[in-house]
């Protein structure tokens, strides 16, 4: 039997594959373990949408800013904050889903999905396929949720592209555990320092396989999180009946 914590934190991210099927018992046994996976109040509240269509895979990817990975693998998973069937539920017992002041059933949707997508990733890894999640799918959520035709109370949060590698890649390095695990209370002071090591370490591992015009960790990650959000996700969730009243008086 596979050593499941040696598999884990052997992880890597794959965006080339071979063109080859995957079998429909090991797709299920993927999707199996995804659905295993605990939700709050055991709502239930994702659902996967899984894509082998080629054409609506390369709009997918185009939408996503031209993602070729998505195009190549056989398999590509969409994981949906899904509150239709909450909503359904409501009706069912005569009762109206209040998600304008419900932030949290929003945050646990969307939480639960990712508990499931990293069931997923594990249980594909185990049977020898690769993974690349892709939050790109958000870039233009509107039309993502058009393609998959999702109904009102839905929202696509994240896809997940499966198939057998055509290489494997070197394994990216982690933040010391320190940086990641804090005894207690959060050790503030410690991580700017955290983030001095873990520059130097990326900056040697970006040389090392030719992507050295990223720099390294701290200069990647600012010039992500220094752009304006897009305003799209929130008129996607407007439009779907998803969005929370301010509480401010």
């Amino acid at each position: 039997m596979t050593n499941v914590n040696k598999l884990i934190q052997n992880h890597r991210s794959i965006r080339s594959f071979i063109d080859k099927d995957i079998p429909e018992e090991m797709l299920d046994s993927i999707l199996f373990s995804a659905q295993a996976m605990p939700t709050s109040h055991n709502n239930q509240d994702i659902s996967v949408i899984v894509l082998r269509d080629n054409v609506k895979k390369n709009i997918i990817a185009e939408l996503s800013g031209n993602q070729k990975h998505i195009k190549d693998a056989p398999v590509f998973l969409i994981f949906v904050a899904d509150l239709f069937k909450t909503h359904l539920a409501c009706k069912k017992n005569n009762m109206v889903q209040n998600l304008e002041n419900h932030l949290d059933t929003i945050i646990t949707a969307t939480f639960d999905a990712g508990i499931a997508m990293g069931a997923a990733i594990i249980s594909a890894e185990s049977l020898g396929l690769g993974i690349t999640p892709i939050g790109g799918i958000r870039n233009n959520i509107a039309g993502v949720s058009k393609i998959l035709e999702l109904p009102e109370y839905t929202f696509p949060l994240v896809g997940l592209c499966l198939g057998f590698p055509y290489n494997i890649p070197d394994k990216k390095p982690r933040f010391p555990l320190p940086a990641f695990a804090h005894e207690e209370v959060y050790q503030k002071e410690a991580m700017e320092g955290y983030i001095n090591e873990y520059d130097e370490i990326m900056n040697n591992y970006l040389i090392k396989i030719q992507r050295e015009q990223e720099v390294n960790w701290s200069y990647r990650t600012s010039t992500s999180v220094s752009k304006p959000s897009s305003s799209a996700i929130e008129s996607l969730l407007k439009e779907q009946k998803i969005i929370v009243k301010s509480q401010e008086s």
